[in-house]
């Protein structure tokens, strides 16, 4: 056993022998820690179970969870590539008890994993404890048997954990794995730790205590365990390597990227691959959950990866885009385990494609501006700083990459001169904002976006997260605090409340702290990226500052995103119907009832409405997923998006697609494809249905379509079987007996339409034209009954072609049926005596072909086909006779 994906299997399942619950990993975009940008160990998700807040429905649990380290205090980014264990992607096996087993059993379990599940040896293992812990020192022997000089007490804060400044904490005992003394290096506490001889490989917390103040800690009622083993170390170990890049996993992705550049993964070039292997995993997992990249916050983060990566693969000399190229490998190897990569495919690949194609663009454009105005520039030099920030805010260069290219000529940057510059552009956009009335309200909205960044919006995948409140304004100046019953707006530093824009209103919900409650009755985007949450303080405080957990109202969020798909779906139905000067200039997506504005001259007719409705629900019942791209404007408008009305985009915009067009020129391709930044169902199905109420005039060359779905499209057809009784009255008759009276006069209907069928036959095949056994020719001995009938309908020639048999007895029946629109339908059929000689398949696939038709079927004693040009009857059942002489 040594795969990475058997040692991360062997994991859990020893531990779900042992009685532990196996979690699946939690999403890498925390959804119970404000203060994390990103999962970055194990108990992440197990937080507020630890804490008391949250009660699961089991005790002891294990998990092989994801991982990114590469924002905030946990940074590992400049390091990967460099060094034989940095990633900014990694796995953390662990086992947790909440209350259940303590320190004796969690010693125990990891002794007999590592040394009998995994095979390792004893005498390379050494462990730590915290200088204080006799308990765990005592352990340590008795189980293990090891030495006192192999358990190594450690007095600093390396070996105590702590969640926070007050909350649970306690000792922590590491594993340490001993590579051997060819490598430098001492053990934990030694003036050489900082070697790689010995490396950790597991860390056991013993949750023991609580911090209650700083100065006071008590025992915890109930003590826990909190384990965490890197994966790509133990594998490591496991492989007998010492450099995580050279264990199974990497080695697959770094063949795979030594493959597509032509470039071995070594000298010079062997940092480039490995850092292409781990931004790869990192940037694949990040854009799987949600995270797209962005000029802030996380996809901030996710851009500096993906385009490290990128430079890297510029470096290898790669003249296309590169990462989306090694994805297979990728999901070759992780997708099994983690089958979000697998579902997210397409939206990874693109987003990578995209990123990449745009990256290279602003390279390039940036190093030849670049060269152009450092063209008088030595050895020594320094580029003023104006110049850099010109090439960061027009053109797009940033100033890493500034600094990076001239690093080579031994040119530096005015650092200063760029944050002054910067500073500067700010003061100039805080003075657009100032004046009077409603803009002088604004500017505060400004001055916190400034301060605090954007609002990060956590809502495309989830209806709640936790937060910490950024700002609290009342009355237009921010305030420290507020109290119940004080109206109030709140900014948060994550929400998962949509704010009103792109014809979708805000989201409503409450809020709530350990002190106190808040409903939110809207949320609004202000200040360029802040969702503002307008509220009402219902029970006790709310401080700048509080963690907050943030709820949508989760019925009133479905009904929006069902509306809001619902306009997608509607629109592009329009513009089929329609033309394609249709385009979108308003909308309101309510929770009730959702309306559109669109450009078109003149009333719309009921037959138009109903096919429009018609074509929205077909793309309802197929249940297609709705699929979400990050794409630069210009790309998606080129491959077809529309653009929203009233809705501002940025550099990129997330393109929705939704249904498949099954005919047309779009056959095969999504059916409606927008710009759009609102929320959605994940697939068309969950709509559930959309109904069409009516349309009226708003303006000259505007029409207003207004529709329902889901629950009020329910609510619209009970009020339709208030009709159905209305209509009853009206042909006196109970409800109940309303369908036996509407067949008894479709009965009476078919019965005209049979009589009136019938005489059409009668005449087609009689009436002066020859409908009886004579009426054909021999063709080589065999009998030939060829007819063009007009005004019959194509169901009605199979039945003809059966008498044409019965009247011949033996020989070929051939019958063209013209349509009022010129279409014409054939039908063969050859009597039971002549099927081994002459196949109705294949004579009707000749009448097919001369109508301007291809194919046709049926079996060998009958087929029937079709073509367009029914004016080329007689030369159809000339092709046939023809053949029957052949």
């Amino acid at each position: 056993m040594s795969g990475v994906n058997e040692i991360r299997s062997t994991f859990l399942d020893y531990f779900r022998k042992n009685g532990h619950e196996v979690v699946s990993s939690s999403p890498l975009v925390p959804r119970n820690d404000p203060t994390l940008m990103f999962t970055n160990a194990g108990m992440v998700q197990f937080k507020n179970v630890f804490t008391g807040l949250e009660k699961r429905p089991y005790t002891t649990a294990t998990t092989a969870q994801k991982c990114v380290r590469a924002g905030g205090k946990h940074n590992d980014l400049d390091n990967v590539g460099y060094t034989a264990r940095h990633h900014t992607f990694f796995e953390m096996l662990g086992n947790f008890s909440f209350g259940d087993y303590f320190k004796a059993n969690a010693i125990e379990l990891a002794w007999n994993l590592i040394t009998k599940e995994f095979g390792l040896d004893a005498k390379r293992l050494l462990v730590t404890v915290y200088h204080t812990d006799d308990e765990a020192f005592d352990l340590w022997k008795k189980i293990a048997g090891l030495s006192d000089d192999r358990i190594i007490r450690i007095p600093t804060s390396d070996n105590f954990w702590a969640m926070g400044d007050t909350g649970p904490c306690g000792p922590c005992s590491e594993i340490f794995y001993d590579h051997g003394d060819h490598i430098w290096g001492g053990p934990p506490g030694s003036p050489e730790e900082d070697g790689d001889r010995f490396i950790e490989i597991w860390n056991l917390v013993f949750m023991q205590y609580e911090q209650v103040t700083k100065e006071e800690r008590i025992d915890l009622p109930r003590p826990s365990i909190d384990t965490g083993m890197g994966l790509e170390r133990v594998a490591a170990v496991l492989q007998g390597q010492h450099d995580n890049y050279d264990i199974d996993l990497f080695r697959a992705l770094i063949s795979a990227s030594e493959e597509a550049t032509g470039i071995k993964a070594e000298g010079e070039h062997r940092g480039s691959h490995r850092v292409i292997a781990d931004h790869l995993r990192s940037s694949a997992f990040l854009i799987a959950d949600g995270v797209l990249p962005s000029n802030e916050g996380r996809g901030y983060v996710l851009r500096r990866i993906m385009r490290r990566a990128m430079r890297h693969a510029q470096l290898l000399g790669a003249r296309d885009p590169l990462l989306w190229k090694l994805l297979p490998a990728l999901i070759q190897q992780m997708g099994r385990a983690y089958p979000e990569l697998v579902r997210a495919e397409s939206l990874i690949s693109e987003t990578l494609k995209l990123e990449e194609n745009r990256f290279r663009k602003t390279l390039e454009r940036g190093l030849s501006l670049l060269s152009d105005a450092t063209n008088t520039l030595h050895k020594g030099d320094m580029l003023d700083g104006e110049t850099a920030f010109k090439l960061y805010d027009t053109y797009g260069f940033p100033l890493d990459l500034t600094q990076d290219a001239l690093r080579a000529r031994e040119i530096g940057v005015d650092i200063s001169g760029f944050t002054d510059a910067m500073q500067r552009q700010k003061a100039e956009a805080r003075s657009h904002w100032a004046g009077s009335g409603d803009k002088a309200t604004e500017t505060i909205w400004f001055e916190l976006r400034e301060k605090h960044g954007a609002t990060e919006f956590l809502g495309y995948d989830t209806e709640t997260a936790e937060g910490v409140v950024q700002a609290i304004v009342r009355d237009g100046k921010a305030v420290d605090s507020v109290s119940a019953g004080e109206q109030v707006q709140v900014v948060v530093n994550q929400t998962p409340f949509y704010g009103e824009s792109g014809g979708q209103i805000g989201d409503t919900g409450v809020i709530s702290t350990d002190n106190g409650k808040l409903n939110v009755s809207d949320t609004q985007k202000k200040g360029e990226g802040l969702f503002v949450h307008i509220a009402t303080v219902s029970e006790g405080t709310l401080k700048v500052g509080d963690a907050v957990a943030l709820t949508v109202d989760h019925v009133r969020r479905s009904r929006l995103r069902s509306n809001h798909s619902a306009t997608h779906l509607l629109h592009e139905a329009l513009r089929e119907v329609l033309g394609t000067h249709v385009a979108q200039k308003g909308s309101l997506v309510a929770p009730e009832r959702l309306r559109f504005d669109v450009s078109h001259p003149k009333p719309m007719s009921a037959e138009e409405l109903q096919t429009v409705e018609d074509m929205a629900n077909a793309i309802i019942l197929q249940n297609a997923p709705v699929t979400t791209r990050l794409m630069s404007v210009d790309d998606a408008i080129a491959e077809g998006a529309m653009a929203l009305f009233g809705e501002k985009y940025g550099d990129e915009v997330r393109v929705v697609a939704m249904g498949k067009a099954l005919e047309g020129p779009k056959a095969g391709k999504p059916y409606s494809v927008e710009l759009c930044g609102g929320t959605h169902v994940n697939a068309t199905g969950d709509i559930g249905l959309v109904r069409v109420l009516g349309e009226s005039a708003v303006g000259a060359g505007v029409r207003r379509v207004e529709a329902v779905t889901g629950e009020a499209a329910r609510a619209y057809l009970a009020e339709q079987d208030e009709r159905v009784k209305t209509l009853a009255g009206a042909l006196k008759v109970q409800p109940a007996e309303l369908v036996s009276r509407v067949e008894a006069l479709i009965d009476e209907r078919r019965k005209l339409e049979k009589e009136l069928a019938d005489a059409k036959r009668r005449l087609a095949m009689g009436g002066g034209q020859g409908g009886s056994a004579g009426d054909f020719k021999e063709i080589g001995g065999i009998k030939f009954m060829g007819k063009a009938l007009n005004g019959i309908d194509a169901k009605d020639l199979k039945g003809l072609a059966d008498e044409g048999k019965a009247s011949l007895g033996s020989g070929v029946v051939t019958l063209i049926g013209v349509s009022d629109d010129g279409k014409a339908s054939a039908v063969v059929a050859v009597t039971p005596d002549l099927v081994d000689r002459f196949s109705a398949v294949d004579l009707v696939r000749i009448a097919s072909v001369a109508l301007g038709g291809k194919g046709g079927g049926g079996r060998p004693d009958m087929a029937q086909a079709g073509g367009p040009d029914g004016a080329k009857a007689s030369e159809a059942l000339d092709a046939v006779a023809a053949a029957l002489g052949a």
